[in-house]
């Protein structure tokens, strides 16, 4: 028994560290620390490995674009912060043009993501991970804005991509998925106590 679980955690090391990252790396945009971002890029790194070999390759394009987003956000909130590291950057709420070209730009995107795995690659859940995709990219840069609703759109995609892992037979990814969804619902409770109106 010992020697199984010993072999199973070997075997699986890159996504349960990813996973125990991913978890601080929730817990951190929870509390608006600078460490979100250095966090997320290195879960970002090794998820990259991790849905490459389950052959989620939009889910592994999307922690590439995670790395990228993480540098921005990271300067983003440096530009306020004060020295218990927390950012300053005021948290926003998204006005109804916004959502409006935040629409667009994700039914966008979904559907080249989806034409891409459709016509370029062996992935059996193209429509899943098309979708957990386009709708991930515009949480996190809705997160990097500080805009309030980024904590919805990850609700619904870490509900959907629960299900997701769970077909895929990711079990440590799809226990911090389930935290992920319920941190999202802290997280939007956490960040709306400090929403800044619009001018």
């Amino acid at each position: 028994m010992i020697h199984s679980v010993t072999e199973w955690l070997l075997s699986n090391k890159i996504e349960l560290l990813g996973a125990i990252l991913g978890i601080l790396y929730i817990r951190f945009s929870i509390r608006q620390s600078i460490l979100t971002w250095p966090t997320g890029l290195l879960t970002s790194l090794l998820y990259v490995i991790v849905f490459f070999k389950s052959a989620l390759y939009a889910a592994m394009g999307l922690q590439v674009y995670y790395v990228a987003i993480s540098f921005y956000g990271w300067y983003f909130w440096l530009k306020g912060k004060n020295t218990n590291n927390k950012s300053l950057i005021p948290v926003r709420s998204v006005n109804k043009k916004l959502w409006v070209k935040i629409g667009a730009f994700s039914i966008l995107i979904y559907s080249v993501i989806l034409f891409i795995l459709i016509k370029f690659s062996d992935s059996d859940v193209p429509f899943l991970d098309s979708l957990t995709t386009s709708f991930s990219i515009v949480a996190t840069w809705m997160l990097a804005k500080k805009y309030l609703e980024n904590w919805i759109i990850w609700i619904f995609v870490d509900v959907v991509s629960t299900g997701l892992y769970i077909y895929k037979s990711l079990w440590p990814t799809v226990i911090l998925f389930l935290v992920y969804t319920i941190m999202a619902f802290f997280g939007y409770i956490e960040w709306k106590k400090d929403l800044k109106p619009e001018n």
